[in-house]
């Protein structure tokens, strides 16, 4: 079973102060882009290589010749029970963004909302050592922070990194032709709501941990390769929704081939059942707001939809490198431990007067 925390002999659940956990409480991708449409812009100096143009996992500022400013944040609500693992969740799942960029963590600021008239200071001890935990095995500090009392846990870093100028990857370099990798099998959403409904065993809830706790620092060496021309992470908008902003950025498409996607075959099963997030429902109803369609795979079942959909909660990244890198980027990730990070598809030029579209069969 799940771990929780007793503290005076009474269980403490996380998930029972969150209306949604982890990258799954995420702003539905249509109205995020709807809101960020009403905001003025801001100041672009020349040295702002990635802002907010391209939704990419990281702001990176040019300091020289030689060094560019990766930072990012990222912070969410329990998707487990036990305090130390939703710390190290968060925590990993933060970090993941400079990863993504190509970038090496340097430091962190931790960011903390906790209930605090409703859960204990050991409780709230707990996150912050399973935070700190991860940062350690990803060799940085964590120099300073801010915390606020609030009526949800919340929890996660500010990530700040560096990476040359020349290694930075954007999600909006993809090049036609290019083949997609996917580090880490889909279905950590799936196993947040088994969570939740109390059916998750404790092989399932290992599985989450052991996906969900990996730092994708494989980044760094991907962001080396010549071949690998744009990577992102995959969280909150699910497979299709963040690689459907690959294809924005880079006016390209994509095809998927849904039985190369590697998957958390226990999560698998519960989709088959039902079991799915209510944020999957809303990022394929979003995903229209892109001005892309989807291309399903007809006959495909219900639930493979629900795994190209779910929220990913520190989910793999996914590259788009030149076929003759592919190798080269399937060794990495072998090196790193991802052993199930496989080739799910690739970029492809659109057709004339064809939208960005995914295409899945």
């Amino acid at each position: 079973m799940a771990r929780t925390m007793t503290v005076d002999s009474k269980p403490i659940r996380l998930t029972q102060f969150s209306h949604g956990g982890g990258c799954g409480c995420k702003i539905a991708p249509g109205l995020l882009q709807e809101i960020l449409a009403r905001a003025p812009q801001g100041i672009v100096p020349p040295e702002l290589l990635v802002g907010t143009e391209t939704s990419d996992d990281a702001a990176v500022y040019r300091l020289n010749d030689y060094q560019a400013l990766v930072a990012t944040t990222d912070f969410f609500t329990p998707i487990v029970d036990d305090p130390y693992d939703f710390g190290r969740i968060a925590a990993t799942n933060a970090l993941s963004d400079i990863y993504a960029m190509g970038g090496t963590p340097i430091m962190a600021l931790a960011l903390v909302g906790m209930p605090i008239a409703q859960l204990p200071p050991e409780v709230i001890g707990r996150v912050l050592e399973g935070g700190a935990a991860v940062c350690r095995e990803a060799g940085i500090p964590i120099a300073g922070g801010h915390s606020i009392d609030v009526l949800e846990p919340i929890y996660g870093l500010v990530g700040l990194g560096l990476v040359h100028p020349q290694r930075v990857r954007r999600n909006a370099d993809a090049q036609a032709g290019d083949v997609l990798v996917l580090g880490k099998p889909l279905g950590v959403g799936i196993l947040s709501a088994a969570l939740k409904k109390g059916i998750l065993d404790a092989a399932g809830y290992a599985d989450m941990l052991r996906y969900t706790t990996q730092l994708n620092r494989v980044g760094i060496a991907l962001g080396a390769l010549d071949g690998v021309h744009a990577m992102t992470d995959v969280t909150g908008f699910g497979l299709a929704g963040h690689l459907l902003e690959v294809c924005r950025g880079s006016g390209l498409s994509a095809q998927v081939n849904l039985a190369q996607v590697p998957v958390i075959e226990v999560a698998a099963k519960f989709a088959a059942e039902g079991v799915v997030t209510g944020a999957s429902a809303r990022n394929w109803a979003a995903y229209g707001a892109y001005g892309a369609d989807v291309a399903w795979a007809p006959g495909a079942p219900e639930w493979q939809r629900h795994l190209l959909t779910d929220p990913q909660t520190s989910g793999g990244l996914l590259v788009s490198c030149s076929p003759d890198a592919l190798a080269s980027v399937l060794d990495a990730f072998q090196q790193a431990g991802f052993a199930e990070a496989a080739a799910i598809g690739g970029m492809q030029a659109r057709a004339q007067g064809q939208g960005n579209q995914l295409v899945c069969r």
